[in-house]
């Protein structure tokens, strides 16, 4: 019996809630499963007839992809059962996999990078885009096969990224998870042997370099509040701050993005953006002080908060990124001004307000409250940063004993 083919929805949703489309081949009876790196809303499947909706966001270069690759896929097995029976569908799938797709790192990497894309997550793009482009540098060559990233070549590369590229601890790490997340692509699209595995047990082992977090205390906090004679530009960064301090350190990217209609009941409602996250929270009178600054007789309610992103294109998220970053990067420049005249000799930004709340919070409020304010999934993952601001008990120990 001829191995068949044909593009179905595999019913294993990702963690976005997206479903894979596939190719499955059938013989004998028996069928095995070729993941094509594409993942959609149930919405936009016909079960009916096994075909995408028209209303698939990017239908037509979607269905063209997978068309293609029917096809590619159908002439290959044509092609290996005109000069050899193949006993299962299994064995089968691994001679396609082994003839078609026969892909090195970085042509993985493309595909991966634009999945970020498609899926908005800009930050991660921006990021991996970076840690992938050093990569190429180090590999000094356009291809580089899977099965050449050894234990010793992750090493070497570990060298040049903090010899050649002057690159940090907690950064070369996060290379490492690039590398490793795109073979972990790679064995599950059966293009590379697991067996090459270079991570795990007995190969690197990926472990996050503990790092400092430097909050500022009530004090300096306080300073910043009663600061006079700012510019308009210093007092708009100072208020950006400040905001973010008094809902238990939002991230500037969200501060940004809130509107006129997240406010209402008294609260302020918002997705946060890292966890795609609902929260709901109280509007400090503090925080309400800052609204009605920027709160005129002709705003609507579908109107950005802060002017970083009036003049975004709502429906583009690329350029809403773009204007979060650059309104972002120009806010920390004021910041430094603002801590200069606050006499605060910590670095200021935006993202120091979040440490700044964990540091005041430590002593004050239970590490199961603060879980519900960070939106943390765990527990551990509270108590892992908190872990930086929590001294109150270590200082006392240390003092029992030495102050004699």
């Amino acid at each position: 019996m001829a191995g068949s083919t044909r593009i179905v929805l595999r019913k294993k949703p990702n963690k976005q809630g997206k479903y894979p489309l596939v190719i499955r081949i059938s013989k004998n009876r028996k069928v095995s499963y070729i993941y094509l790196g594409k993942y959609i809303d149930e919405k936009y499947w016909s079960e009916n007839n096994g075909q995408l909706k028209k209303s698939c966001p990017n239908y037509a270069h979607l269905k063209n992809f997978l068309d293609t690759k029917l096809a590619e896929i159908g002439k290959t097995i044509l092609s290996i059962q005109t000069n050899k029976e193949v006993v299962s569908a299994r064995e089968l799938k691994n001679q396609v996999v082994s003839r078609i797709q026969k892909k090195d790192f970085f042509q993985i990497s493309d595909d991966y990078l634009n999945n970020l894309e498609e899926k908005n997550k800009l930050n991660q793009l921006s990021s991996d885009k970076a840690r992938i482009s050093n990569i190429r540098r180090f590999h000094s060559s356009t291809s580089l096969p899977l099965n050449e990233i050894t234990v010793n070549y992750l090493k070497q590369l570990i060298s040049f990224l903090k010899t050649n590229r002057k690159i940090s601890e907690r950064s070369i790490v996060n290379h490492l998870v690039v590398i490793r997340t795109i073979f972990n692509i790679a064995i599950k699209e059966s293009i590379v042997d697991g067996r090459l595995y270079p991570f795990g047990s007995k190969g690197i082992k990926i472990r996050f370099p503990e790092v400092e977090k430097i909050g500022l205390n009530s004090h300096e906090v306080k300073n910043i509040e009663n600061l006079s004679k700012l510019s308009p530009e210093e007092d708009h960064a100072r208020n950006l701050w400040l905001f973010s301090f008094y809902f238990a350190g939002i991230r500037a990217s969200d501060v940004l993005k809130l509107k006129w209609k997240d406010i209402y009941d008294g609260r302020l409602h918002y997705r946060m953006n890292k966890n795609s996250k609902v929260l709901s929270i109280i509007i400090p009178n503090k925080a309400l002080s800052i609204l009605k600054k920027y709160k005129t007789p002709e705003i609507r309610e579908d109107d950005f908060i802060f002017p970083e992103l009036q003049l975004a294109n709502k429906k583009d998220a690329k350029d809403i990124w773009k204007k979060s970053k650059y309104g972002i990067k120009k806010t920390n420049r004021y910041l430094k001004l603002v801590a200069e005249k606050a006499k605060i000799q910590k670095h200021l930004t935006m993202h120091i307000a979040r440490h700044s709340f964990g540091n005041i919070a430590s002593d004050k409020i239970s590490i199961q409250m603060l879980q519900k304010l960070y939106r943390h999934s765990s527990i551990t993952t509270t108590m892992m940063y908190q872990s930086s601001f929590i001294n109150k008990e270590t200082d006392a120990a240390l003092k029992s004993v030495v102050e004699f």
